[in-house]
């Protein structure tokens, strides 16, 4: 067992809070590449040398702290929501500095820990570590633009001060990552941890209906091209058409929605929104993906409207890998026996990308109402301290098994 030092993970974990801090009790604004983020990067970086790491700033701005040698990557973001909470990411950021640091106080197993950038998807899906894996050249990233048009190459130059060469993979033996569950299961049942089988897969684009834009008080109801009426319709008409195709695991969201003008009276000429689907089955999501291209076209074609599909975005779903799982699963039953259970992740995570690199591996703690993407996210201390401890353990079995 690694001997972590709780108070000074739980200091550090505040000391994050405060870059970004916002709203009512423990709510954070830490956009990527944001004045917030890179400071509370650069304050990562003083943390990462003081506890004798080598830090290393990739060009997207994820922040590496690097153990000597082969070693096992532990870690998460520091990036935050629009409006999030101070766990969000930077739980298993800070835990990974912890066990870093406990790990090299030990004389070993050696272990690097990370903070991937733009995890929270401000220009893409998990962004930063997106990129690192491979599955988007840094040029292709490049163009991407968040909601006001910013491209992500110039949000990133706000971090080339820092940044250098790409971490090589071929550094690492495995990823662990912890993180809030961002869901009611474990606090409802009175467990301690929830160790991750698997991530579901995501989908992602934007859609552009185009209409006409017209007076509200003249413009009868049967000549009107309401571009947000035909988003009622397309809404309406996917959510009939899932029913035979999805489960009760299956989620999908209209997340972000754009009208222009934008005015009490004037007939919408233009809406563009988000639609997004998860599912753990990747035949699943094509089929839904099926669904939204043909309704969204039946109903463009019913209301008079130009369609518009931006670029898909998206991850396939990933199981754990099965070592990792089961030292996650014996060290979760010597700290908590019988207080804990094998669950899926509805949410995404960096360790989709990771697992395309290396073996990956997930550990959840509750969340105080299931809340989370709001200021009004938080976990118990205790439970804290308890995953913290569960991945401590873990690694250690681990180091033993090298």
């Amino acid at each position: 067992m690694l001997d972590v030092d709780s108070e000074r993970f739980l200091s550090e974990l505040h000391e994050l809070r405060q870059f970004g801090a916002a709203g009512v009790g423990k709510g954070v604004v830490r956009p990527a590449y944001s004045e917030a983020d890179v400071a509370a990067r650069e304050w990562l970086i003083g943390r990462i040398e003081a506890a004798g790491l080598e830090p290393r700033v990739d060009p997207m701005g994820s922040v590496f702290g690097l153990a000597e040698g082969h070693s096992l990557l532990v870690g998460s973001h520091t990036d935050s929501q629009p409006e999030g909470g101070w766990l969000d990411g930077a739980l298993g950021a800070m835990a990974g500095l912890e066990i870093a640091r406990a790990a090299k106080e030990a004389g070993g197993p050696p272990v690097s820990c990370v903070s991937f950038q733009d995890e929270e998807g401000r220009f893409g899906v998990t962004t930063g570590s997106t990129v690192w894996s491979g599955a988007l050249s840094l040029e292709e990233a490049d163009k991407l633009t968040d909601r006001e048009g910013v491209t992500l190459a110039n949000a990133r130059a706000s971090m080339q001060h820092l940044a250098g060469d790409f971490v090589e993979p071929s550094h690492f033996n495995g990823f662990l990552e912890m993180h809030i569950e961002q869901g009611p299961w474990l606090e409802q049942a009175g467990e301690a941890v929830g160790v991750v089988s698997g991530i579901v897969g995501i989908r992602d684009m934007r859609i552009t209906l185009t209409g006409q834009q017209n007076h509200a008080g003249t413009t009868p109801m049967h000549l009107r091209r309401d571009a947000f009426q035909g988003l009622s319709a397309f809404n309406q008409r996917t959510n009939d058409r899932f029913r035979d195709v999805v489960t009760p695991q299956t989620v999908w969201t209209i997340g972000h929605v754009r009208l222009h003008p934008d005015a009490h009276s004037i007939v919408p000429g233009q809406c563009v929104f988000s639609m997004q689907w998860r599912d753990g089955d990747g035949d699943r999501l094509l089929r839904m993906e099926e669904i939204i291209r043909a309704t969204a076209e039946e109903v463009a074609q019913d209301f008079g409207l130009g369609l518009d599909f931006g670029p898909m975005l998206g991850l396939e779903p990933v199981e754990m890998a099965p070592h990792l799982r089961k030292a996650l699963q014996e060290s979760a039953e010597t700290q908590s026996p019988g207080r804990w259970r094998d669950m899926p992740s509805g949410a995404l995570h960096d360790a989709t990308n990771v697992a395309k690199l290396m073996p990956a591996g997930m550990l959840f703690v509750p969340s105080i109402g299931g809340i989370s993407h709001d200021f009004a996210e938080d976990t118990d201390e205790g439970d804290l301290v308890t995953g913290l401890k569960v991945l401590a353990g873990a690694v250690a079995r681990l180091g033993q098994a090298r």
